[in-house]
């Protein structure tokens, strides 16, 4: 494979993987050009087997969330990262963190550092598949599923005072429906408290959920 083979394969494509490119191929070949590639800067290797294209050369913009998707394929973005993405949190996200069924793992890479929180496969649900820009498509969680992960993976998270101090805002986005469902699936005590807790603060506060 030439590198004009390579951009007809990838340059549209958010990033690209290893085995993506050895149809017909071997496996020695592929890596060894990649690693070619890699070294005089027109290929970027994000971690084992995922690539992006060096800025000149890919025709779609870096899509952090569909590059966390690849790196863990059982996994969804969630927590901060959702929270901020539905425009429930003001602050900025350093990290993108996921929610998975596999360990947890933190990976540093050259466009960043991803977080992968692992959740027990009865709490693996609530989450879509939802374009992020006009080329890249991502799993990312529902907004009150993001909210629970949360909730559900940091200690004393389920008291007023840690709710008040996620300073959300554009609360009108939740619906109160799928907060029941998602507490009632998970059949965790912590979850059912705080979606109670969420719901008083909503009250006091003046905000109707849908």
């Amino acid at each position: 494979m030439n590198f004009k083979e390579l951009l007809e394969k990838a340059s549209d494509l958010p990033c690209f993987s290893s085995a993506f490119l050895m149809a017909g191929r071997k496996r020695e070949q592929v890596n060894l050009q990649l690693a070619r590639w890699v070294k005089d800067g027109r290929v970027i290797r994000i971690h084992k087997g995922l690539y992006v294209l060096a800025e000149p050369y890919r025709k779609c913009r870096i899509d952090s969330f569909s590059i966390a998707n690849a790196l863990r394929r059982s996994s969804y973005v969630s927590l901060q990262s959702a929270l901020a993405w539905h425009g429930l949190i003001p602050e900025y996200v350093p990290a993108v963190v996921s929610a998975t069924v596999g360990r947890p793992q933190i990976i540093q890479t050259p466009l960043g550092r991803f977080e992968f929180r692992h959740l027990k496969p009865s709490l693996f649900l609530g989450y879509n598949q939802m374009e992020t820009s006009s080329e890249g498509r991502a799993f990312i969680a529902r907004p009150e599923k993001a909210l629970l992960d949360l909730i559900y993976l940091t200690p004393g998270s389920e008291t007023p005072q840690y709710l008040r101090e996620l300073r959300l805002q554009n609360l009108d986005r939740l619906d109160r429906a799928v907060f029941e469902e998602f507490a009632r699936k998970s059949n965790s005590p912590k979850l059912k408290r705080a979606v109670e807790a969420i719901f008083r603060q909503m009250e006091q506060e003046g905000e109707i959920l849908r």
